[in-house]
């Protein structure tokens, strides 16, 4: 036993959480003690993201956080921000000890033992050349009901906007045989949803031989004790007749599904090297609207990419206004270095950017409103998470398999539990409030 503390921060996505999730675990099995990232610790753990220029900053931010807590510390930072930077030979930030790329989180232990001997001060790989999955697994995380699980890494996509495929390197899936071992324990130790993840989720299996994602869905679908399967990011060309058709019958499938989109307009899609059309889109919101009942419908928009004039923006706002998604994360562009965007003509002025974005949000705000209050005074079963104080009352909510957020009155003890309610409110922005069926 080492007797030593280490406190951990995650930044970025739900992969992001998975892999500190798993870190975690390694490193209390190794006889580490946790502490809170508030605290004062030996080693502060810090996995961060490189997704835009502002994830780079707040990932700054946390590592000199970190020092400041303990200046006597190890400082460890991993994932995505560091990895570009050892790709890109970056001096490194002089507040960072140590340096875990992608693809060495799993030897987080061993990585620490050896700076602590050694002084090896780097464990990144060239990711570009790479075909492993890098083997991490869970049997707990941080939440008490739901558990999300990463299946994927990497993409080969090459949006000119992102650098994820330079720092995550190509796509690689992890054996569908690991995955049903992993869901199987998660299960057991009462976990009654799982959320797939990935970095290019549609993409998983496409390394593989003989499986494809909904290949790996129906096998999940068998688990005893697994109540609930829901899926990350998808890109709209997945959604095909086959297989909507094939994920209808899966009956613990959540009808909640996140198509990327990113523009409204044919010409700043192929600008964006995104590939498929508004009409293929909405294509694919049209099976699903068919197959499912009210499906929970959400999506991420760029505004201000570079070149989107105000009639391209006219053209993504018509689209929206069309589709009526549930949720839309709108996001403005920001220059990222290392892209093909980033010296891209015609940037758009910051205040354009804000302005459309406002628009924007709006339009989100009303269509969530709208879908949410469609379910009132229908019956729909909640997995209960924890309590939430609104108004000087005590709720323990939920959310449906449409993940929509559900709150009842005047229950305790229950958290973990799968129960049926009458929606009879919207607190809108808040919640939906439902009332326990006998």
């Amino acid at each position: 036993m080492t007797g030593k503390t280490f406190a951990a921060y995650t930044l970025g996505c739900k992969v992001n959480q998975y892999e500190t999730d798993a870190m975690e675990q390694l490193l209390k099995k190794a006889g580490y003690q946790q502490v809170d990232f508030k605290e004062k610790a030996d080693i502060y753990l810090i996995n961060t993201c490189s997704v835009t220029n502002m994830a780079d900053r707040k990932s700054r931010q946390m590592i000199h956080r970190a020092r400041k807590r303990n200046p006597d510390a190890i400082i460890a930072a991993a994932g995505c921000y560091v990895q570009a930077q050892a790709d890109q030979q970056a001096q490194i930030d002089e507040n960072i000890d140590l340096i875990i790329g992608n693809n060495k989180k799993k030897e987080i232990v061993t990585i620490l033992e050896e700076f602590e001997t050694k002084h090896r001060k780097k464990a990144v790989i060239d990711l570009s050349h790479t075909t492993d999955y890098e083997e991490l697994s869970i049997d707990t995380v941080s939440e008490h009901t739901r558990a999300y699980l990463k299946i994927q890494d990497g993409c080969n996509q090459f949006c000119s906007y992102c650098i994820i495929p330079y720092v995550r390197g190509r796509i690689r899936s992890r054996k569908p045989e690991q995955v049903i071992e992993e869901v199987k324990k998660l299960a057991k130790n009462g976990y009654r949803e799982v959320v797939l993840t990935g970095i290019h989720l549609s993409s998983y299996g496409k390394d593989l031989s003989d499986v494809t994602l909904i290949d790996l869905i129906e096998e999940l679908e068998k688990i005893d004790g697994l109540d609930r399967i829901r899926l990350g990011s998808l890109e709209p060309r997945i959604i095909t007749e086959d297989f909507v058709k094939r994920l209808s019958a899966v009956t613990k499938i959540c009808p909640h599904f996140h198509l990327s989109l990113q523009s409204g307009c044919d010409e700043t899609l192929k600008r964006m090297n995104r590939h498929y059309t508004i009409a293929e889109y909405e294509h694919s919101l049209a099976l699903l609207r068919k197959a499912f009942f009210l499906p929970a419908l959400t999506t991420d928009v760029i505004v201000g990419f570079p070149g989107e004039t105000e009639e391209e923006f006219c053209e993504t706002k018509k689209a929206l206004e069309r589709m009526n998604l549930y949720e839309m994360h709108i996001f403005k562009y920001s220059i990222r270095q290392g892209t093909k965007a980033e010296k891209m003509l015609h940037q758009v002025p910051e205040n354009i950017k804000t302005e459309r974005s406002n628009v924007l949000l709006a339009l989100s705000k009303k269509n969530q409103q709208s879908y949410e209050e469609a379910w009132i005074g229908k019956e729909e079963e909640i997995l209960l998470e924890e309590e939430m104080i609104l108004d000087d009352k005590v709720y323990l909510t939920g959310h449906t398999k449409r993940y929509v957020k559900v709150g009842v009155l005047g229950v305790s003890g229950l958290e973990g539990s799968l129960v049926k309610v009458k929606i009879i409110e919207n607190i809108p922005g808040k919640m939906l409030i439902g009332e326990i069926k006998d």
